[in-house]
């Protein structure tokens, strides 16, 4: 893994000028506050932005890689959207004073490969539409699926590791990372399956929709004990899943999980094809952060019943009152502010009012919380949208907290 000396050199000054924001000491001032959130303290709530469109962000070459070396640019890009972040959409973003280097990680796949038809209106977004034909129709097809094997490699760890220290690590070093626990098995069921049809067998075909996440989440928990055994784990996450991570508590991990599709089947659906096959594996981890996008209104009464929750997802199609009453002082209200209204125009009108409401809201029922914009699916190539809902998002906060 050679870099030419003017890589090398390249790469050596953005690590400077990260590593003098790594050193700030509102940096940890951040860190504090969110750990305080995650604690259960009301604070001043953090706030921060995630799943950027990068590819329509661009200004004036600031995120135009300079190297070749595809390990070297794989650099270069983590210093380059760090550094943009900090100068034009910062929030309460945290430097860490170090390079991630995350543990190599191989997890077998459960058999089968996504067929689809696809949509796209911009060849450069990942996000578009998607047409999945149906691959699991039938219980045998459901029993032939594959349990995971999860291979780490300490070796790959140390070369990467040894790379990239002699590259930076006089000025910044390389820290080894593990990965956290991310189960969300109907994100992928769908894929095999098609929305449609998925959602119509919880009716039609219960028992085949059963032994479908059975055996989705028997893929699931293989895994995680295997990554447990093979050390592969991080039990001090500072990103979970697009949201901070810092917690006192270092006992265990944290779970994250979700049930987005199930956002209009009812209460007793979710229970009974989610949350219970869940639950085992929720007890194996330290802390429990659950929801997504999906509206949990109706649900949260049996999240509390878990006894390791901790954070609770809150949509912008939830009822924002209702939440806050119900989650209170006991959980973090982890609100995910409308991405839409930095998708084409910036309305700052909306954004002033959704973020005032849930202030408000949450301040009345004492709830630690957090904003977290993410599923910024395009700004319409405007970066101006986000440095204004940045800004506007502090202005309205600052109005309630001196």
């Amino acid at each position: 893994m050679k870099i030419s000396e003017k890589e090398k050199a390249h790469i050596r000054e953005l690590a400077k000028r990260y590593a003098e924001l790594a050193a700030l000491p509102i940096q940890e001032e951040r860190r504090t506050r969110a750990r305080d959130i995650n604690d259960l303290k009301p604070r001043r709530p953090i706030v921060w932005l995630d799943e950027i469109p990068w590819h329509e962000m661009d200004i004036d070459g600031n995120l135009r890689p300079a190297c070749q070396n595809p390990a070297a640019v794989e650099i270069e890009q983590y210093f380059l959207t760090i550094l943009y972040r900090w100068k034009y959409i910062q929030a309460d973003m945290v430097i860490e004073n170090f390079y991630p280097v995350y543990k190599h990680c191989e997890i077998s796949d459960i058999g089968l490969s996504i067929q689809e038809d696809v949509l796209a209106t911009d060849a450069e977004n990942n996000i578009i539409s998607h047409s999945f034909i149906d691959q699991l129709d039938s219980m045998e097809k459901v029993a032939a699926l594959k349990l995971p094997i999860v291979k780490a490699d300490p070796m790959i760890d140390s070369q990467r590791l040894e790379f990239v220290n002699d590259i930076i690590g006089d000025i910044l070093p390389a820290r080894l990372r593990g990965h956290m626990i991310y189960h969300a098995p109907w994100d992928r069921i769908p894929r095999f399956r098609g929305v449609t049809t998925m959602l119509t067998d919880l009716i039609a075909e219960p028992q085949l929709m059963h032994a479908t996440i059975r055996k989705f989440t028997d893929y699931g928990h293989s895994g995680m004990k295997q990554m447990k055994e093979l050390g592969l784990l991080e039990h001090d996450l500072h990103d979970l899943h697009c949201t901070p991570g810092y917690v006192s508590e270092t006992e265990g991990v944290w779970f994250r999980g979700m049930a987005q599709i199930f956002t209009e089947v009812s209460r007793e659906m979710w229970e009974e094809f989610d949350l219970e096959y869940m639950k085992p594996l929720m007890a194996e981890c330290g802390l429990v952060y659950y929801g997504c996008c999906e509206a949990l209104d109706n649900k949260i009464p049996a999240l509390k019943a878990i006894p390791n929750m901790r954070k609770i997802g809150v949509s912008p199609w939830a009822n924002a009152e209702s939440c806050a009453e119900q989650i209170g002082k006991d959980y973090v209200y982890a609100h995910k502010p409308n991405p839409a209204y930095v998708s084409k125009d910036f309305d700052e009108a909306a954004v002033r009012a959704e973020i005032s409401r849930i202030i408000k809201c949450c301040q009345a029922n004492g709830c630690p919380y957090e904003f977290v914009l993410k599923d910024i699916s395009t700004v319409s190539y405007k970066p101006k949208n986000l440095m204004d809902w940045t800004r506007v998002v502090k202005e309205t906060i600052d109005k309630y907290y001196n």
